[in-house]
């Protein structure tokens, strides 16, 4: 998402993050990732249970789609950061616009299955 920050900026969207982890772990994140963005902290997964987002398993591992989304991955030059409090959460990817509208949103259905920017750039009005 870093870097398409200007696409989107471009649009007149804000990014932001929520991580799992204490402000610990966001500090050494938002480092090592150097997102600009807002990075905030749910410690209890309260916004992670409200949109039901789901948790992985070990079998996850072993999926075909969690390979491949690897393989991109490491291709694109990212790499495994330290793991969280919750390892096996999984995420999601929202859009909301103003007036309490949900224009868009991604569940995650195992590791590194993001919506990618085209498809959150695509729901963004024009």
């Amino acid at each position: 998402m870093r870097e398409h920050q200007q696409a989107f900026r471009e649009k007149h969207a804000s990014l932001a993050a929520i991580s799992l982890g204490d402000s610990h772990y966001a500090r050494i994140f938002q480092e090592e990732t150097k997102i600009a963005f807002p990075l905030l902290i749910d410690e209890h997964r309260q916004t992670y249970e409200l949109a039901s987002l789901r948790k992985a398993n070990l079998l996850h591992l072993f999926r075909g789609d969690n390979f491949k989304s690897r393989k991109r991955a490491r291709a694109a030059g990212h790499e495994q950061h330290p793991l969280g409090r919750d390892p096996f959460q999984l995420g999601g990817t929202f859009i909301f616009g103003p007036g309490n509208v949900d224009r868009f949103a991604h569940l995650s259905q195992t590791f590194g299955d993001n919506a990618s920017p085209a498809t959150l750039l695509a729901n963004l009005p024009t």
